[in-house]
């Protein structure tokens, strides 16, 4: 993975109380090109346009309501969406042909051809030099790489369908492995394998701290612990929505399903919920494509959709939560419990050992084609 970044400043911690406490109504556009205006006149300012890749459906939607438009109307920038389900691809064409199209990307950490992206230079360096100190302080060391920003995790928890459950649902993997106390079809993600070796080790008993690295004795461990759950899996999910749309069919009584999918879910009165304890994360990060023909305004876009604001905005919009965690006291308190920066929930999930996931092996391979193949042979036996 590439460097991180930092830089001195005083540092203001939220407490558990403030963030627990706070209440304040859903964020609009309108609150947030006020709240952003005069940092955008004064450092952002722009004009022309700048191209950016997302997801499309409505996450896309969701980003242009209340990041995109915004950030227009506070720089005089204007953005142009472009979708892609998977950006690495399109961007190494593009690299190859020597003709870029976009300037910003949505890139998945979790992907063999982002890492290859990196290490080829194809991202340019943030400037942090465009942040306020709000929005430095707020977003991790971890999270600020020299040439990437991450843009929002995902998590695969455990969701299940409370009207399965009337005297109480189940609180871990374990308990999914436990057919007898909470009986019902299962879910698991069909392309989701590190989601599902690590649901397997932790119900297996592996502490979280000891899951990565996935080793050869850890796979063939959690394959195994596997091989008891493949019979009640009725359905493998391959889309995000998948899970949530069979659980509330009732065809699942309880799944590995993504946290933004769940939340979205919850929000609109569904009967689900969700167990934060050793979900499995991934990171996915805001890029600046080298020779992009608006990197300039690429890079005040970049400044924009983490400032504090619009970061709490673009969280409740799509789900899945930027790393500013001083969004915190600007989202309701109800959905505080639901997201995966809540210091709390963030404390009890399995983070991957990126280096070691895309290091070689003795025949050349990764660790993450050795792993797929695994699995892949897997599924089919």
């Amino acid at each position: 993975m590439s460097e991180q970044v930092s830089r001195k400043l005083p540092c203001r911690r939220l407490s558990r109380r403030s963030v627990l406490q706070s209440s304040v109504v859903l964020l609009s556009a309108p609150f947030v090109a006020k709240a952003t205006a005069a940092f955008g006149q004064e450092k952002l300012a722009g004009s022309g346009q700048v191209v950016v890749c997302s997801y499309g459906g409505s996450f896309v939607e969701n980003l242009r309501k209340y990041v995109s438009d915004p950030f227009t109307r506070a720089t005089g920038i204007v953005v142009v969406d472009v979708t892609a389900d998977n950006a690495e691809p399109q961007i190494k064409a593009m690299r190859e042909a020597g003709r870029f199209d976009w300037d910003v990307a949505i890139c998945n950490a979790f992907f063999p051809a982002y890492a290859e992206l990196q290490q080829a230079g194809a991202f340019l360096p943030i400037d942090y030099s465009l942040w306020d100190d709000e929005t430095f302080e707020g977003v991790p060391d971890s999270a600020r790489l020299a040439d990437g920003v991450l843009a929002y995790q995902s998590a695969t928890v455990l969701a299940y369908d409370e009207r399965a459950f009337p005297k109480g649902g189940p609180k871990s993997w374990a308990d999914f492995w436990n057919i007898k106390e909470f009986p019902g079809p299962r879910g698991l993600g069909v392309y989701n394998s590190v989601g599902s070796l690590v649901a397997a080790l932790i119900a297996d008993g592996v502490a979280r701290k000891d899951v990565w690295p996935l080793t050869d004795d850890k796979v063939d461990r959690a394959l195994k612990k596997l091989d008891q759950i493949k019979p009640h899996v009725s359905k493998w999910w391959a889309a995000g929505g998948e899970p949530i749309q069979l659980l509330i069919n009732g065809e699942y009584a309880l799944t590995s399903a993504p946290d933004g999918r769940t939340l979205a879910a919850i929000k609109k009165g569904m009967p689900l919920r969700m167990v934060w304890d050793d979900a499995a994360i991934v990171d996915n990060y805001w890029t600046i494509l080298r020779g992009g023909p608006n990197s300039t305004n690429a890079q005040k876009f970049i400044s924009f959709v983490n400032r504090t604001g619009v970061a709490a905005a673009f969280t409740q919009a799509t789900g899945y939560p930027g790393p500013n965690i001083n969004q915190l006291k600007y989202l309701p308190a109800e959905m505080l419990p639901l997201i995966n920066i809540n210091p709390e929930n963030a404390a009890k999930t399995v983070r991957p050992d990126y280096p070691w996931w895309f290091a070689k092996r003795p025949d050349g391979k990764t660790n993450a084609d050795h792993i797929q193949e695994r699995w892949l042979a897997w599924r089919a036996g």
